[in-house]
């Protein structure tokens, strides 16, 4: 145009906060301040119907670090609606639906005109994971028509695939794109019945692939799936098997005191410290003077805070959090106190000790009352993934538990014992009890107890049938438990698989091979001149530093410790025991190799790992580990392999 055109109908407004049109028709000017011209225009904007929002939402989910100041705020009616919509239809254990993408999903469905269509590309865990099962209700009631191209490419689902050469964006996160279409029916009487279309990339195309495929298929020539839900709002990996007819193992309605028709009473999150490189530690002296210098900064920022209560907590030395901010202004008093220390299992045979305390604990969720605070109360405990990125495998532990174990999906817990004033208690219910003692009658004359149920629950989630029948069922909701025949015989395979994975440390080392070379002290000889072949040795000797390796080779059955040390002859079948996307032994690997700390007060101050340090505990453990993943397997081996 060559000239400077203003565009009249800009708005300077929160978007989540401009819910006049909806919800806050009283409260304009309260909410539009800047001036009576943008106020005027964000009216004049309300009134107007919209039939078309479109878009790649702003999104922060979760703050890598409350240090930084950019926590996500709330948006109180927003969330409301959320609340009353997804969250109200979600059966899932812990909803966390609060996230930037959910709110504008939320807020597009309230906005949008009764003929609209909303078309939104965000990550893929809308269209699939048991936390949105209460949105595709939600979706499945409010729109005629819902169409999706699936791109996958989550990276932490298929480890196989890179983000920068497989995901559209370049990033770990699974990506899907929705239209979402609403038609206002001609009779009013007509009930909405919501159709959905779905198509989905391979997950191995590569990106160009990919952006290719969505360049040359416009939507009116790409072939989609007609998709059913079912009653659980499934839109894609349904299942039809008998899993509802199972005993629930645990149901989020079930009260400590109340127990209702859930085979354990209390179960649980592992904990989440929020500062791991803080609080976890393979070394207790380096441990205490992380903690003791995290205590130190708390005390300077609660006197800070004392002096000037209005001013802000920021650039501290230490990883903070929206919880020890709130506990700096309570005043909460913090002392170190050595009793906190706790062995904890960090992954899969890798223990650390851990600083349990409720300040700086990030979530305790209930472990509390599995491992009360300041006390050596015994326990064990059965540990699975619930998640949609990671197949099905569990693990025991008679020490404290991780929130993510397997670095990904959350880790719940059922425990043998609860806690409830320091008095110990069964876990499993009565009316889990009677279940199995009703259905089995106590076979061969022996009486089925809390603790032979225990086991059984153990051995049944290791069945390799039982998590191939019941895969998709396990990556949504919680286990439940079948009857088996022969009762007794699980038990047993579940009590020999505990024993082997609680005491994994004094089971009997593999005999493995190891091959070290000449790692000697060396004296340099060195030529006298350069036109004569007279030599001498130095007077000081050196050794060649061995280089950290860690590295296994699955097919010849070989780990290399580092540059002078090797183990041979690691059968296969040890490779075949797996938790999570690791096996057992490769957890090992990866959790004993020299890593940069990413917080740069640990990295400046406390970074004294060195794998050196622990070779020889680490080549010990890798053998009796070996144990274990054969004897894992061979049990396994031995549980039926057709359908029971």
């Amino acid at each position: 145009m060559e000239a400077y055109a203003e565009f009249r109908n800009i708005c300077f407004v929160d978007t989540l906060d401009n819910t006049d049109a909806l919800h806050y028709k009283d409260k304009q000017d309260m909410l539009f301040g800047i001036s009576s011209e943008n106020a005027k225009r964000i009216k004049d904007q309300n009134a107007k119907k919209i039939s078309v929002i479109i878009g790649n939402p702003p999104y922060n989910a979760n703050q890598a670090n409350f240090n930084d100041f950019n926590k996500n705020r709330g948006y109180d009616e927003i969330d409301r609606r959320i609340k009353d919509t997804y969250v109200k239809h979600s059966t899932a254990q812990k909803t966390k639906v609060y996230d930037m993408y959910a709110r504008f999903y939320r807020w597009s469905m309230d906005r949008v005109d009764k003929n609209g269509i909303i078309a939104f590309i965000t990550n893929r865990s809308f269209i699939d994971s048991r936390t949105f099962d209460g949105f595709r209700k939600t979706v499945e009631d409010e729109f005629d028509v819902a169409y999706i191209v699936d791109t996958r490419s989550d990276i932490r689902a298929n480890p196989k695939i890179a983000g920068t050469t497989h995901n559209v964006f370049g990033i770990q996160t699974g990506v899907a794109i929705m239209f979402l279409v609403k038609k206002q029916a001609e009779d009013k009487r007509d009930k909405r019945k919501c159709k959905i279309f779905y198509t989905s990339f391979d997950d191995f195309w590569r990106k160009q692939e990919k952006l290719d495929w969505l360049r040359d298929n416009p939507i009116e020539k790409i072939q989609f799936e007609s998709i059913t839900p079912d009653e659980k709002h499934n839109w894609i990996n349904q299942t039809d098997n008998n899993f509802e007819t199972l005993l629930p193992l645990a149901d989020k309605e079930v009260k400590r005191d109340k127990a209702e028709e859930a085979i354990f009473r209390l179960f649980s999150n592992g904990i989440i410290t929020a500062r791991d490189e803080w609080v976890h530690d393979l070394d207790k002296i380096n441990l205490e003077a992380k903690v003791s210098f995290f205590i130190n900064e708390y005390k300077k920022d609660s006197k800070k805070h004392k002096q000037n209560p209005k001013e802000e907590i920021e650039n501290s030395t230490v990883k903070y959090t929206s919880e020890i901010i709130e506990h700096i202004k309570r005043k909460s008093n913090l002392e170190f106190n050595n009793n906190n220390i706790r062995i904890s299992t960090y992954r899969p045979f890798v223990e650390k000790l851990t600083y349990y305390d409720k300040i700086i604990t990030h979530r305790l969720y209930q472990q509390d009352s599995i491992f009360p605070l300041r006390t050596n109360h015994q326990n064990k405990l059965i540990m699975f993934v619930s998640g949609n990125r990671l197949d099905f495998s569990c693990f025991a532990t008679k020490h404290l538990p991780n929130y993510a174990l397997y670095s990904l999906d959350p880790m719940q817990c059922l425990p043998l014992y609860f806690y409830k004033d320091n008095q110990k208690h069964e876990n499993i219910t009565d009316w889990g009890l009677t279940q199995l003692q009703t259905h089995y009658k106590a076979s061969n004359g022996a009486k089925i107890t809390k603790q032979d149920i225990f086991y059984y629950t153990y051995a049944v989630l290791h069945s390799p049938i039982y998590r191939k029948k019941y895969e998709q069922n396990l990556k949504r909701e919680f286990p439940r438990l079948p009857f088996y025949e022969d009762f007794f015989k699980w038990r047993d395979w579940g009590k020999e698989l505990m024993d082997l994975h609680i005491n994994y440390e004094t089971q009997e080392p593999f005999a493995l091979e190891r091959k070290d070379l000449d790692s000697t002290a060396k004296k340099k000889i060195k030529q006298n001149d350069l036109f004569n072949d007279q030599t001498k040795t130095e007077d000081k000797p050196f050794v060649v530093k061995p280089k950290t390796k860690l590295r296994a080779d699955k097919e010849s059955g070989t780990i290399e410790i580092d540059s002078h040390t090797t183990l041979t002859g690691i059968p296969q079948l040890a490779w075949g025991y797996k938790l999570g996307n690791r096996s057992a032994l490769e957890w090992i690997l990866d959790q004993y190799k020299e890593k940069n700390p990413q917080d740069t007060t640990i990295a400046e101050r406390f970074n004294n790992y060195k794998f050196e340090d622990y070779k020889e505990q680490v080549i010990d453990l890798l053998k009796r580990v070996a144990n274990v993943s054969v004897k894992t397997m061979e049990i396994i081996n031995q549980m039926p392999d057709e359908p029971l």
